[in-house]
């Protein structure tokens, strides 16, 4: 099915009929409507802004490709022989340049017409739900259509930030994280507020750009992993410049008389700096959906909708929330693997293979079963942060009898990767099942370590099984063999 976007001149219909209307084209939403329509269903996606959201645009991307080119120079400089050739900084300019390629100058054509291509509908306009399985959109100039689902309306909305109660906030001319990663010059002084990925990241690659950050937390940085990990990864904004302030809480922000920002913390003192970055945290982006006009509020719990592994809200047969608006992991990658769990039981349901008033199977096609215990995730500072799964204390929690082994990751591979490398693992076990149940790697380039562990964890790999996956010599793999032998086997 497609619906243009017409000229002016061109009279718009008022009415559209399809299978599944998805609210949000981006990544998230992408990938509902393109699994619903591998289902042999037709689907229209609806979006007010650019197609392919926040990763694309304002988040996985340009900030990874802020990150990259620090972490590439640092890697040279870590190598003797390589350090000696490094003879410059950062461009900043070139990295900003290269950042705007990633994201395509902030056009989305490209994405468009990979919509078009797989036979998707595009309504560009704000939508709302009407109705059950009915959506009214408003274009930006206040013309309005109204699409009616035969099968379902999925919500792939997103998230928006949420700022802090600081006093002074609402007239600071400051950054969130959208700001940050689309900035066109580099401040002299920069104060990030918040201490979790985002704000760790944006921290160092600023740094590495020229800035003077000053990063300051309420907790500690990082606080959902390990203190091994954390210190690592707080050593290596250091040595990047960063003044990292835990257990720290501000009083006030305003406007200082020369334009500055300054910043009024507990202790008594004020920091000032050129730019404020303020990344406290995503909440789900349900509001001015008319969830609450259909009685569907009554399914919030916490700000967040209750839904079962396939993404169908409580409830309901129709309607489906996906990604960081269904609240349960703000994970691109999981909010993509959900939207294809999404599209899957969509398309069984409207061929009779699956009821809606059962949850489907776990780990069956239909259900996103890995958000409960195998969720990957990377913080990309340098060193970097990787891991799958619980923590030791999330394992215990949830009863099971778990153990921790861990170790300094040093090894052939890492002794080749760089001079002086400094890294840890862990590995968390289910004693009484002998299997994995979370793996937590920290050192540079460790991200490519994690899909191993993420496939040991959700396959549920034995322990003794798992000892005889050889690992290649010499590579940072073989820090699995020292795990494992240290464990025991």
């Amino acid at each position: 099915m497609t619906v243009q976007e017409p000229s002016p001149e061109v009279q718009r219909p008022q009415q559209l009929e399809t299978d599944v209307v998805v609210l949000g084209a981006g990544a998230v939403g992408e990938n509902a409507a393109g699994r619903v329509a591998q289902g042999g269903l037709e689907a229209v996606l609806v979006e007010p802004n650019l197609i392919g959201g926040e990763c694309s645009y304002w988040a996985c991307m340009p900030s990874k490709a802020l990150l990259r080119p620090g972490t590439a120079l640092q890697a040279a400089r870590a190598v003797a022989g390589s350090r000696e050739a490094v003879t410059g900084t950062l461009d900043a300019a070139a990295v900003l340049q290269r950042r705007d390629s990633f994201t395509s100058h902030w056009n989305d054509s490209a994405q468009e017409d990979w919509v078009r291509g797989e036979g998707i509908g595009l309504v560009r306009g704000r939508g709302r739900l009407a109705g059950p399985r009915e959506v009214r959109v408003e274009y930006d100039d206040g013309g309005t259509v109204t699409i009616t689902a035969r099968h379902a309306v999925v919500l792939a909305t997103g998230s928006v930030p949420t700022p802090p109660p600081l006093k002074g906030l609402e007239g600071i001319d400051y950054w969130g994280t959208r700001e940050a990663t689309s900035a066109r010059e580099v401040p002299a002084r920069l104060i990030v507020l918040g201490g979790g990925v985002a704000g760790t990241e944006l921290s160092q690659a600023w740094a590495r750009l020229g800035s003077k950050v000053t990063l300051l937390a309420r907790h500690d940085v990082l606080d959902m992993y390990p203190e091994p990990a954390r210190e690592l990864v707080k050593a290596g904004l250091a040595e990047d410049g960063v003044e990292v302030r835990t257990y720290t809480q501000p009083d006030f922000v305003r406007t200082g008389a020369d334009g500055c920002v300054e910043m009024g913390l507990d202790d008594g003192s004020v920091l000032a700096a050129d730019q404020l970055l303020v990344s406290t945290g995503r909440t789900p982006a349900l509001a001015n959906l008319g969830l609450e006009d259909l009685g569907l509020d009554a399914a919030l719990d916490s700000g967040r909708l209750t839904s079962d592994d396939s993404g169908l809200v409580s409830g309901t047969d129709w309607l489906y929330v996906v990604g960081d608006a269904a609240g349960r992991v703000l994970l691109t990658h999981q909010g993509k693997y959900e939207a294809r769990a999404a599209g899957a039981a969509i398309a069984a349901r409207s061929r009779g293979e699956l009821s809606a008033s059962s949850a489907p199977e776990d780990w069956s096609r239909e259900a996103s079963t890995a958000n409960h215990a195998a969720v990957p995730q990377v913080v990309f500072t340098d060193p970097e942060l990787a891991m799958v799964g619980r923590t030791l204390e999330q394992a215990r929690a949830d009863g099971i009898n778990a153990s921790e082994t861990s170790l300094e990751l040093s090894v052939a591979g890492s002794a080749l990767h760089s001079d002086n490398y400094r890294g840890w693992a862990q590995m968390v076990v289910d004693e009484d099942r002998r299997v994995l149940v979370g793996v937590i790697f920290a050192g540079p380039d460790v991200s490519e370590l994690l899909h191993s562990a993420t496939i040991a964890v959700t396959g549920e790999v034995p322990l003794d099984r798992l000892w005889h996956a050889v690992p290649a010599y010499p590579t940072i793999s073989e820090i699995w063999l020292r795990l494992l032998e240290k464990y025991g086997l």
